[in-house]
């Protein structure tokens, strides 16, 4: 049934405007995500099949655009509104980082990451490029992998750290194992990264490995 034949108190918009958002259902909110249905299926019973195919709302949210339009159901508008709701929800947890002295607000810093890639299904390495007084410049994603590696070039990422005028680095990335334990490759290039990057006299701070509820930092571990 079409949503313009619900009860107006029923359907998700009128409800989201009368009663706000915390009283929709994941189902409900998605649906005003996607807007339209498909034939046979409203758009709230669009959002649950989607919900049950990807096993819940962050995985659904985490997926990119070409798994998105394997769905029955998704195109390419309806994906990319998934994907502005998530890069929204990313910028929304970055603002509050730039105004800050990253290293007073660690636990802000590692919560956002674990944010970021919570449930991201490839490996994904990132530059938090920093002043000398430890502000944000910049947050690049510098390279993505499978969902084992991602390779790791120090000569790009001493190009974008002078690139930025940069004093200092935060590293991150996250392990889509879900577990934040570091490898041997990670403390490996962990120091490649330091000597290259000490040669242009840009400090790595810290490198963050995040997993699903554990983000591991390799200076308190004495790694670095």
């Amino acid at each position: 049934m079409a949503l313009s034949a619900w009860p107006e108190s029923e359907r998700p918009r009128e409800r989201f405007i009368a009663e706000g958002p915390q009283n929709l259902s994941d189902a409900e909110l998605i649906a005003l995500v996607l807007h339209t249905g498909v034939r046979g299926r409203s758009t709230v019973d669009l959002a649950r099949s989607l919900l049950a195919e990807y096993g819940g709302l962050a995985n659904l949210l985490g997926a990119d655009s070409e798994r998105l339009l394997r769905s029955p159901g998704i195109g390419a508008a309806k994906a990319a509104r998934l994907g502005i709701i998530r890069e929204l929800s990313h910028r929304h947890l970055a603002e509050p980082l730039a105004a800050r002295d990253v290293l007073e607000n660690s636990t802000e810093t590692r919560n956002y990451f674990r944010a970021r890639y919570r449930d991201c299904p490839r490996e994904v390495f990132s530059c938090l490029f920093l002043t000398n007084q430890h502000h944000i410049v910049k947050l690049e994603d510098m390279f993505t992998g499978t969902i084992d590696a991602a390779a790791v070039y120090p000569r790009e990422v001493v190009k974008r750290a002078l690139y930025h005028n940069a004093a200092a680095v935060i590293l991150a990335h996250n392990h889509p194992s879900g577990v934040a334990e570091p490898s041997r490759c990670d403390i490996d290039i962990t120091l490649r990264l330091r000597d290259a990057l000490g040669t242009v006299d840009v400090r790595v701070l810290d490198h963050l490995i995040i997993g699903h509820s554990q983000v591991v930092s390799l200076a308190e571990r004495g790694l670095i």
